[in-house]
């Protein structure tokens, strides 16, 4: 091993250890703890070790834009972050959902589509098509991201960051199902409404190539990471309406014409 590879090793698992510690003390981060990865690939050694640090069961990923200036040189379009069944809730009937801010770090609410994964898929395989893609889905919901970390500057400082750190992902909120999705996903309107304003609408067709193009992305990464996806693994597809940036005390209301309209207070997170 060079000295070279050893040093970025050791440097990645320094990353690591300090964004989970801080994300289990619930204590903001005032700066990278590191170097700045540079590339995807260094962004991810980074996540696969945290998720190994992290102190719960992996039960499904976030993915999220990269901006098109940014596209060519990072070589992709999307990235992805992992969800951990702890971060996890199911939403029902008027229930408010709480959603936990680390206080000085960065939270968002995000309207999503979240598909889940109906059998385990073929380890072996790292390409895939739209229509495969769509026939590893068995259902697909509507929810809400919380987008979360400890660094408030994550997005400000690029994909690169938003990556190495769970792709910004702070918990996952799933609602009711979308009945005949494959028929109808395209067409349903969404809107977030945050302390009674309007403040995004879109659908699935705001999203580079559609919610489903976040499912292949993501079935052919996990497969080139060691970490294909398998039966009822839950992917938030991406912000249909947008990045929100919320604070504790914030009331949202995600809104899936027809379907739901799924309610969320942002909390002050308490140390795990």
């Amino acid at each position: 091993m060079s000295l070279s590879f050893a040093s970025a090793e050791s440097d990645a698992a320094e990353i690591a250890r300090r964004f989970v510690a801080a994300r289990l003390a619930a204590s903001a981060t005032p700066d990278y703890p590191g170097a700045v990865p540079t590339t995807m690939a260094e962004s991810y050694a980074i996540q696969n070790v945290a998720i190994g640090l992290f102190p719960d069961r992996l039960v499904g990923w976030k993915v999220g834009g990269v901006a098109p200036a940014l596209q060519a040189k990072l070589g992709v379009h999307r990235l992805a972050g992992a969800i951990f069944a702890g971060n996890t809730r199911t939403a029902s009937g008027d229930t408010v959902t709480p959603l936990p801010e680390i206080e000085g770090g960065f939270a968002a609410i995000e309207s999503e589509f979240i598909a889940r994964i109906g059998a385990d898929v073929d380890p072996a395989k790292t390409e895939w098509t739209l229509e495969e893609a769509a026939q590893a889905v068995d259902n697909i919901f509507v929810g809400v991201e919380l987008a979360g970390s400890p660094l408030a500057t994550i997005n400000d400082l690029g994909p690169t960051v938003v990556a190495s750190d769970f792709g910004n992902n702070g918990g996952l909120v799933v609602g009711p199902e979308v009945q005949d999705w494959r028929d109808r996903l395209d067409a349903i309107e969404v809107e977030t409404i945050i302390n009674g304003v309007s403040v995004g609408v879109g659908g699935s067709a705001s999203l580079q190539g559609g919610a489903i193009e976040s499912v292949r992305f993501l079935l052919e990464h996990c497969a080139r990471w060691g970490r294909p996806l398998t039966a009822g693994m839950l992917i938030s597809t991406g912000a249909v309406t947008g990045v929100h940036r919320t604070h504790a005390g914030d009331q949202a209301v995600c809104v899936f014409k027809g379907i739901a309209e799924l309610k969320c207070s942002v909390v002050r997170a308490e140390a795990k």
